[in-house]
């Protein structure tokens, strides 16, 4: 999909983009013309974008690294019966229901009707924050994290950057191999440059591996860093 100038690269901020068309878009239907199906459609699209994105993927996230303990605990564990952790979608909202595929593709349609309306004036474009010409993303294909890491008192501290793509990305996905059987696993999904891992530090020296991929509309894009280890412990 073609990315607009207009609309966010980060998902918390799409949220916010969201809620402010669907709730000024009504009050300016009659002056732009919109039938009322038009705009209780891009609203329930909008409205169910937004639990998608503030209230499901988060859940889903929480879940993947609850999934995560529980494989190290059925490999390292010291008793007991394991419980693996199942999925419970967030409830939806008062107000939100499940909408047909591409909802995104449908308000960005609808966007366009409305920049091409003569009834849709500059004060009711920025307003609804549909000002700015199209984009395009940077080439994705070459596009890979630069990592460092270093081993401190309190954890293995593990610098990166947006690399000057920021507004393009959305988090970065670091992996880390502790040299369990299990090996790359997901260690966190970060959205602020520079994270410390405060994993326990082994009492015999060992080393850990990290390696990370940037991430867009949760996807991984572009390549993954090179492959960094870290002594540790001991």
């Amino acid at each position: 999909m073609k990315r607009q100038s207009y609309y966010p690269s980060r998902i918390a901020d799409q949220a916010a983009w969201l809620e402010n068309f669907r709730h000024k878009l009504p009050g300016y239907s009659a002056a732009l013309g919109l039938t009322a199906p038009q705009t209780s459609d891009a609203v329930a699209d909008a409205r169910w974008l937004v639990y998608i994105f503030v209230s499901y993927l988060p859940a889903t996230r929480a879940w993947t690294t609850a999934c995560t303990a529980a494989a190290d605990q059925a490999m390292s564990g010291r008793g007991g019966l394991l419980v693996l952790p199942v999925f419970t979608p967030p409830a939806l909202q008062t107000g939100v229901t499940a909408r047909p595929e591409g909802c995104l593709t449908r308000l960005f349609a609808l966007v366009a009707t409305l920049k091409d309306n003569p009834l849709t004036t500059a004060a009711i474009a920025s307003d609804l924050r549909i000002t700015g010409p199209e984009s395009t993303p940077p080439d994705f294909e070459v596009l890979r994290p630069t990592l460092t890491a270093t081993g401190t008192p309190g954890g293995v501290q593990i610098g990166w950057g947006w690399q000057g793509y920021g507004k393009f990305l959305d988090q970065l996905e670091i992996q880390v191999d502790r040299g369990t059987p299990g090996g790359w696993q997901i260690l966190t999904f970060d959205t602020t440059p520079n994270y410390l891992d405060t994993h326990p530090i082994p009492a015999a020296l060992t080393s850990w591996k990290y390696r990370a991929i940037f991430r867009l509309d949760d996807a991984p894009v572009g390549q993954w860093s090179e492959v960094l280890t870290v002594p540790i412990g001991g």
